[in-house]
């Protein structure tokens, strides 16, 4: 007998249909997966276990939800119970720049309020990460925001970046907007992968402009998009923020018109305590570093 099987009938049979249970199950799981899995149950057995309209338990279904039943109740507070005894432990996932130049500050304050605290890191795209919150594989993640997030995924909005062109001091270049006058745009381009959602949101903004600008340098950062454009190589997209664009050879062109990026925190269901801490703890770094890029979106 599977027990994931045996879990799955107890969520149908607690919430009265297998509709509802896959609205109740504390991970993602497709309605038809559900089904496929309770008919290879009941073949298991060689027992119907519940009628499906209306819904209403046999005899039998009755008889193994209530052998099933005490288990599966007591399953998460039991878990509770056990974490509370051993070290807090935190699954994060972020970009890699988040996890490179930000989430180190935020973990440092996090360990001064959990000095026991394990830690684990993984870093991967919006996707990705939803995929993660949604099968328990993380506890939080930290991401530029592509798309909404599906409905199970809480969000919450850190701040708003502009993105900005970067060009060499020496350059005559004073504004986008004589770029965009050219036509055809002679000096090179130095910008991110095109996976990432800084490079997309500027080719967005080049499309509604009818505008064509081939990348010739892909960098697989923003400090190394800073650097190549300070070496003299070509014209760099950067996000408006000091720390990443900041440097003695390199000035700063606003790109007025183009979507900027938004970072957020996700996670699913009720956050837990140290998630909250780590929210709070992220809301509070955001506002000190740029409180003019900060978004003001409320926990819950």
């Amino acid at each position: 007998m599977n027990i994931h099987h045996l879990e799955l009938f107890y969520y149908v049979a607690r919430h009265g249909g297998i509709s509802r249970a896959v609205r109740n199950m504390p991970y993602g799981i497709q309605q038809p997966a559900v089904s496929s899995q309770i008919l290879l149950l009941e073949e298991d057995l060689g027992a119907k276990l519940f009628e499906r309209q209306p819904f209403k338990l046999t005899r039998e279904g009755e008889e193994l939800y209530a052998f099933v039943r005490p288990f599966f109740d007591n399953l998460f507070p039991m878990a509770e119970k056990l974490r509370k005894q051993s070290a807090p432990s935190l699954r994060i996932g972020a970009s890699e720049l988040v996890l490179r130049d930000y989430l180190p500050t935020v973990v440092e304050q996090l360990r001064r309020h959990e000095p026991r605290l394990r830690l684990g890191l993984r870093s991967g795209f919006q996707g990705e990460m939803e995929k993660w919150l949604l099968d328990r594989e993380i506890d939080l993640a930290v991401v530029p925001l592509e798309s909404k997030p599906p409905a199970r995924v809480r969000c919450l909005r850190l701040l708003r970046l502009p993105l900005v062109l970067l060009v060499h001091k020496k350059s005559k270049l004073k504004s986008a907007a004589t770029l965009w006058e050219q036509g055809e745009i002679g000096e090179p381009l130095i910008c991110l992968p095109a996976t990432e959602l800084v490079t997309k949101n500027f080719r967005r903004g080049l499309q509604r402009r009818q505008l064509d600008w081939p990348h010739s340098i892909e960098a697989s950062s923003t400090e190394l998009v800073t650097r190549y454009v300070a070496n003299g190589y070509g014209i760099g997209v950067s996000l408006g923020q000091t720390e990443v664009v900041k440097h003695p050879d390199v000035r700063v062109l606003p790109l007025e018109g183009f979507d900027p990026i938004e970072m957020a925190a996700l996670w699913s269901g009720e956050p837990s305590p140290l998630v909250r801490v780590v929210l709070a703890e992220a809301q509070r770094y955001v506002a000190q570093h740029w409180p003019g890029l900060a978004v003001a979106d409320q926990i819950g």
